[in-house]
């Protein structure tokens, strides 16, 4: 059958939903023509469907997917920035990479070559997982591509940043810890957010703090605000070149109860947004969206929100990469998006949740 496809700027873009029901045909990310079909893409979102690294509940494998099917029904345009990415610059879906779901040390091999395959012709990559271990490879890739450290923010319940799991250095709660060791992340420019909930002591805290890590916890959120974190994140990661991070279990479990890891007390799914709303203009190097399980994800409520999560990231992508005539436009209700977080007045908070950003 003939795929009606929207077409702008010379970009081929989504199957136009106005001809075409969004229940019908393939499930791409978004309804994006594949990497094949467009020979070269400015942003791909590419799956890792990867959970051989969980420790605790399975299925990530699936995410990717998962968050495709919920993705049919976002739309183009994204009010919140005033902007159409899928116009701006060619954006594609570059399908599954074929890890090793047996071999831990094949499969990070594996996924270190595809991003940096995926992105010799200047690509950036959006990846969709799959567990949490994949983030160090990409991160590998991220690095060699940018020529130095990586500055990172990391969404998360947990710090991942542990030693090992009954031996293992390499799972989805060890990838940070392995990325400084391997000095691929810009110490200076690394952060948590959204951690929360108990650990294993206080070594736990007292390691991730000499790795460099600063912490925005779901309680400095929910204190401080959007716009105060947005403004603290913004001056720790200045112009380096940055990853972001999405393990979907930084939100709460009331939005996003399909994760292999939920804990009590997280943040908004619209606090989500906005945080990463907040980041327009900085230097993004790459992006992951992570530790979605559909099994335990009733109503697609954890597809939907990963998949927002991502057309937000995407979006970032792009905007960084449109045309300079069209680059970092901040008119409209992308202006007054902007405004209300940089100027609404954040909650004050306790002198604890104030030493904790430090």
């Amino acid at each position: 059958m003939e795929e009606l496809r929207i077409e702008a700027n010379g970009n081929l873009g989504p199957i136009d939903s106005s001809r075409v029901p969004r229940y019908a045909g393939a499930a791409t990310f978004a309804r994006l023509p594949r990497l094949d079909q467009v020979g070269h893409a400015d942003v791909a979102v590419v799956g890792v469907p990867f959970d051989a690294g969980v420790s605790y509940r399975p299925g990530a494998r699936f995410g990717g997917n998962h968050v495709r099917e919920a993705s049919r029904l976002l739309r183009p345009y994204n009010p919140a920035w005033d902007v159409s990415p899928f116009e701006e610059v060619q954006v594609a879906d570059a399908g599954d990479m074929a890890v090793n779901p047996f071999n831990i040390g094949e499969a990070i091999e594996t996924i270190q070559a595809n991003a940096l395959e995926l992105t010799s012709a200047g690509t950036k990559l959006v990846t969709l997982g799959g567990d949490h271990t994949i983030a160090l490879p990409l991160l590998r890739a991220a690095a060699a591509r940018a020529g130095e450290p990586v500055a990172m923010l990391h969404f998360d319940a947990h710090l991942d940043t542990w030693d090992t799991y009954f031996g293992a250095e390499y799972t989805h709660g060890t990838p940070f810890r392995r990325a400084v060791e391997e000095g691929i992340l810009d110490t200076e420019a690394i952060c948590h957010v959204g951690t929360r909930g108990p650990l294993y002591g206080r070594r736990d805290l007292d390691d991730d703090h000499r790795f460099g890590f600063g912490i925005v916890t779901s309680a400095d959120v929910y204190y401080k605000g959007v716009a105060e974190t947005v403004a603290a994140l913004r001056e720790r990661i200045g112009d380096r070149p940055l990853y972001v991070s999405v393990d979907i279990d930084v939100l709460d479990p009331a939005h996003a109860p399909g994760t292999g890891t939920p804990e009590a007390g997280g943040i908004t799914s619209r606090e989500l947004l906005e945080i990463i709303r907040g980041l327009r203009g900085l230097n993004l190097a790459g992006a992951d969206v992570v530790e979605v399980a559909p099994a335990y994800d009733h109503a697609e409520i954890t597809g939907v929100a990963a998949s927002h999560t991502a057309f937000e990231l995407v979006t970032l992508l792009a905007d960084n990469a449109a045309p300079g005539d069209r680059h970092g436009q901040d008119t409209g209700y992308a202006r007054q998006s902007l405004d209300r977080i940089r100027t609404t007045a954040p909650v004050a908070g306790s002198q604890e949740t104030q030493e904790s950003f430090e």
